[in-house]
């Protein structure tokens, strides 16, 4: 598990300086200082760090669960009914009465 979630903490060049420029932005309109691009990086290090793997277990979980569910209709969704010629004709009868 700790593979996965190193893999979560790498971001691409791209995707990280995009995310800097996010955390500076926000600084900026709701902090009274602005914040440098090194200290952004390293407050967006620490909460990838922190509070990513609550955020990533939170959604293996969820996922988890709509797998679980998903899997549990399976039955329903591949199985006919079987021997269903007779009460079809018998319900047809009655239908008819």
């Amino acid at each position: 598990m700790n593979v996965e979630l190193n893999k979560m903490n790498k971001m691409n060049k791209p995707t990280r300086d995009a995310a800097i420029a996010s955390v500076q932005r926000y600084f900026e309109e709701n902090m009274p200082a602005p914040i440098g691009n090194l200290p952004a990086g390293l407050l967006l290090d620490f909460f990838i760090e922190e509070i990513g793997p609550v955020i990533y277990n939170q959604a293996i979980a969820d996922a988890q669960a709509r797998l679980s569910q998903r899997v549990g209709d399976l039955s329903g969704e591949l199985f006919g009914d079987e021997l269903q010629y007779w009460p079809r004709v018998d319900a047809k009868k009655r239908g008819r009465r």
